[in-house]
Formats: structure tokens, C-alpha cells, sequence
């Protein structure tokens, strides 16, 4: 009779007594579905952003420079008027 209440005063392995609660200790059984979500959200913009820098870079390094639209004979005129030199004929 004595070795059955043996470890009646022992706590088990399994969990710990905070008054009247009870805190479960369990071990991590992979990962948390939500962190797996975020990691594949976080990798796929990670590698969208990191292959427009690369499109950039190589469209910068490669295409010519655009070409100015031709300003009008009128704003032209404007312009000189501002800066205060007449156009000639004037």
C-alpha cells in the first residue's frame, strides 16, 4: 500500500500547478500554418520586388533615352517673352 501514493507529493513531467491552473507543456509539432502562409506571401513579394530592380537596371543599361516632345512655336514664343529676350520679327 506504502509504494502506491509513492509520488503523490512529485509534480509530473508533463505539466505544472500555478494555484488552480494548469499550464500544459507541449512540444512544437512543426509549424504554425499562419507562419507558413507569411513566409510564402514574404518570399513571393521579396522576389517580385527584387525582379523589377533587375528589369530596371538592365532597361536602363540597354534602351536608349527617350526623346523630348517638340515644344510648340508658341510656347516657344512664351518662353523668350518671359525671360524678358524679344523674338525676333517683333
Amino acid at each position: 500500500m506504502s509504494d502506491e501514493f509513492e509520488f503523490a507529493d512529485k509534480v509530473p513531467l508533463s505539466f505544472d500547478r500555478l494555484g488552480n491552473k494548469i499550464i500544459y507543456q507541449t512540444e512544437a509539432k512543426g509549424f504554425n500554418p499562419g507562419l507558413i502562409v507569411l513566409l510564402v506571401v514574404g518570399g513571393l513579394l521579396l522576389t517580385f520586388l527584387v525582379g523589377n530592380y533587375v528589369l530596371y537596371s538592365y532597361a536602363q543599361k540597354t534602351l536608349p533615352p527617350r526623346k523630348k516632345k517638340p515644344i510648340s512655336k508658341k510656347k516657344m514664343k512664351k518662353e523668350r517673352l518671359k525671360q524678358g529676350v524679344s523674338a525676333p520679327g517683333e
